[in-house]
């Protein structure tokens, strides 16, 4: 007791407080201890582990102090406090100071903790894409094999359209290499050509080029621009023969513009030109058969004149002098020019003619006995193929007579500098209400600069004195009389013997019924 007053509450709540500092500071250890187990990887539980830790060392070490003095006091040993209680005070100055060491090295460990919170979630981070990565390589590496079937399926199908087009297209298709030396080329330019693979390949360009001023112009306009579109030029077939295209080709470049090659393709126009060229003469001739008209009317009368009187003056002197000679010379003359004048006249188609059904079929056969023995004095075969139930026409079989009688004696000299030949005669029937006759031979052709001018008046390649140039006039006056065309094809190609030779002419008819009504004809007559 101390001044009166008694120390038990003191002592009492002092044993209290001790004993309570104890038990929570060691609670408080215990929880931060179960946080730390339950997240070691977070930093502020295992620091508040630490910090508590230290605390309750320094309650239990404070807490102990207290209630050993009181104990101490109580029993009456007070001396032996005062022997340990320096003891107790240095423990709990060292742990204090251990309490105050883990407080101030806070700052340091919680920036430490955020470095590393930092570099963890870069690595947390890496570790998501990686395992992306890992899982796109996982469903690459198992679908892999599938996506290479399609996509090398899908270059097949493609790679099957390219070759394709490259193989099936009808003009000349080809690819160059930088040095202008052909590389490749389809089927259908060696054909044009008229050249194989072997021949061709590795050539340099300028070798098909007829005209020399041409590959500069191709070599400008492709290096200039780096495409050409739609030139018209020549082309040299192995044979010396041109055929003229139309040409387009685009360059192809490299990474940095450099000039790889080039692809071309080139449309065969020398059909086409040719049949501009008889077109334009078919507008000529029609002028010329105009002209013609009035010139054979003009010269008919005079010559009927001279005619008559020449033959009224031989009566008039005996046939052996010299007066009834000359008067027969100026007759025989004069029935010449008007066999020309009469010629002139049916190019023209002024002069009449008959319409009826007319059956080529018979027309031709009656030709062929016409002239099938004088074919056969030079060695030459006829051939026939005639179509059956072939329709009728209408029109003058006399002119259509002379039309193929004109076109074999036109096949006949051909082959005779040959030495023979054949000549095949065919009718078949088209679509559209046409009746096709073909002739053709195998003599030496006509010239191409020629095939524009064959049906013009007087045109022709005999001897003087062996063809007035008026037969095939006549003949196309006939047949477009006749409401048909007359085209012809020189050289002609033959797809057994792969070789070119010969002449084709092919004359278009218009049939006297529609096919609706011949095939109606043919299901009565069948029934």
């Amino acid at each position: 007791m101390i001044s009166g007053i008694p120390l038990f509450p003191a002592i009492f709540i002092d044993i209290i407080g001790s004993s309570a500092n104890i038990i929570l500071s060691f609670l408080a250890w215990r929880y931060a201890r179960s946080l730390s187990k339950r997240q070691p990887d977070n930093f502020v539980w295992g620091y508040l582990f630490y910090v508590t830790f230290a605390i309750a060392a320094f309650s239990i070490s404070r807490a102990v102090g207290h209630l050993v003095k009181q104990f101490l006091l109580i029993s009456g040993y007070a001396d032996i406090w005062q022997d340990i209680s320096a003891y107790s005070g240095g423990f709990n100055t060292l742990f204090m100071i251990s309490v105050a060491a883990v407080m101030i090295f806070y700052h340091k460990g919680v920036q430490a903790y955020e470095a590393l919170e930092r570099k963890a979630g870069k690595l947390r981070t890496a570790n998501r894409d990686l395992a992306a990565a890992a899982g796109q390589l996982r469903d690459l590496n198992q679908n892999l094999e599938q996506k290479v079937e399609a996509r090398t399926e899908e270059l097949s199908r493609s790679e099957k359209k390219f070759r394709h087009l490259y193989s099936a297209s009808k003009d000349m298709v080809f690819f160059c290499d930088a040095d202008n030396r052909l590389v490749d080329m389809n089927d259908s330019g060696f054909e044009m050509l008229a050249c194989s693979r072997e021949e061709a390949i590795n050539k340099p360009l300028t070798k098909l080029f007829s005209n020399p001023e041409e590959v500069a112009a191709y070599n400008e306009r492709l290096a200039r621009d780096g495409y050409i579109k739609d030139m018209d030029l020549d082309f040299a077939r192995k044979d010396g023969t041109r055929i003229s295209v139309l040409l387009s080709a685009t360059a192809i470049l490299g990474e940095n513009g450099e000039m790889l090659g080039s692809e071309v393709i080139a449309k065969d126009l020398t059909k086409l030109k040719i049949m501009m060229e008889q077109l334009a003469a078919s507008e000529k001739m029609a002028s010329v058969g105009q002209m013609a008209a009035g010139v054979a009317h003009e010269i008919n009368t005079p010559l009927g004149i001279i005619l008559g009187y020449s033959q009224l003056l031989m009566d008039d002197f005996a046939e052996d002098s010299e007066q009834h000679q000359s008067l027969q010379v100026i007759e025989r003359q004069t029935k010449a020019s008007r066999k020309i004048v009469a010629d002139l006249l049916k190019f023209s188609r002024q002069t009449g003619s008959t319409k009826e059904e007319v059956n080529l079929n018979e027309v031709l056969a009656d030709v062929r006995a016409v002239t099938e023995h004088t074919l056969g004095l030079s060695h030459i075969a006829m051939h026939c193929d005639f179509a059956e139930r072939l329709p009728p026409i209408i029109g003058d079989p006399e002119k259509l007579r002379q039309v193929f009688v004109n076109l074999i004696n036109n096949a006949h000299h051909a082959m005779q500098d040959k030495g023979g030949g054949d000549l095949w005669m065919r009718t078949r029937q088209e679509e559209g209400g046409w009746v096709i006759i073909e002739v053709r031979d195998s003599g030496t052709g006509i010239p191409e600069k020629n095939l524009a001018k064959i049906f013009d008046p007087f045109f022709t390649t005999k001897p003087v004195g062996q063809g007035t140039g008026l037969g095939l006039s006549v003949s196309y006056g006939i047949i477009v009389e006749h409401g048909g065309t007359i085209e012809v094809e020189s050289p002609v190609q033959d797809k057994k013997e792969g070789t070119q030779a010969g002449t084709l002419f092919r004359i278009r008819l218009p049939q006297s019924v529609l096919p609706e009504q011949q095939h109606a004809d043919e299901a009565g007559d069948r029934a």
